[in-house]
């Protein structure tokens, strides 16, 4: 393998610390060291965490509601449909781009529904003002939460990756447990732990039964088919 040393950077990680102690030559190139870097349009920075990307993703979904706003959003002459067109071919992937591996907060979920709702609100006309509920707004566009069709999809990704052979490579990351003692303070939560509170909050499934109820590939199906909406909070 070649490595272009003009277009390659270093990142190192000790724990939940970004270090320079490493360096990483390539012939007699030193690459530079950055704390964050994007691979395939994903930024992973040094805390170690997704926070960024997600923040990340949601303004650059907020950016594209600025772009389209006059020039599609609120033109009189497009119709509802094709708004919603413009919504889930654009907006919601460049918001909702790489979901599958975050671990979402309380805070995140909000700011997801709160961008989710900036587009929508203007594709039905109505403003904060109106006090009407998110919820109702969906139901007349006809369109499911966008939080419902991310954790959907999150624990989806979770049923691949139990049922995948061994030796597959997202399988083996999945299942690595790394050498060593986690840092003191606060853990942080992991994926699978992620995954494992969303399922028994969301489905009722214990960590305990998770893995072998995943692995029925139809059953589980429909599960995430039945997943109902969280309530709204606005």
């Amino acid at each position: 393998m070649r490595i272009s040393t003009s277009k390659s950077e270093a990142w190192f990680s000790a724990g939940n610390r970004w270090t320079t102690s490493v360096t990483l030559q390539v012939g007699n190139e030193s690459l530079p060291q950055v704390k964050e870097f994007k691979y395939l349009g994903v930024l992973f920075s040094s805390e170690g965490t997704m926070e960024r990307e997600m923040g990340r993703r949601i303004g650059a979904a907020g950016a594209v509601l600025q772009s389209l706003y006059h020039t599609v959003v609120t033109k009189s002459e497009l119709s509802q449909k094709a708004n919603l067109s413009v919504y889930r071919a654009i907006f919601v992937p460049t918001l909702a781009y790489g979901h599958e591996g975050w671990v979402m907060t309380e805070r995140t979920r909000l700011r997801i529904q709160a961008a989710e709702m900036g587009f929508l609100r203007r594709v039905a006309g109505v403003s904060l003002r109106d006090k009407v509920r998110s919820s109702v707004i969906r139901e007349g566009l006809r369109v499911e939460p966008l939080l419902l069709r991310v954790e959907r999809s999150q624990l989806r990704w979770f049923g691949h990756l139990v049922r995948m052979p061994p030796g597959r490579l997202p399988r083996e990351v999945f299942q690595a447990r790394p050498a060593g003692r986690r840092p003191r303070g606060r853990p942080r939560t992991r994926w699978r732990d992620y995954i494992s509170l969303l399922a028994l909050e969301r489905l009722g499934i214990p960590q305990s039964e998770l893995v072998d109820v995943a692995r029925e590939r139809e059953v589980w199906g429909s599960l995430l088919e039945l997943l109902p909406p969280r309530p709204d909070h606005g």
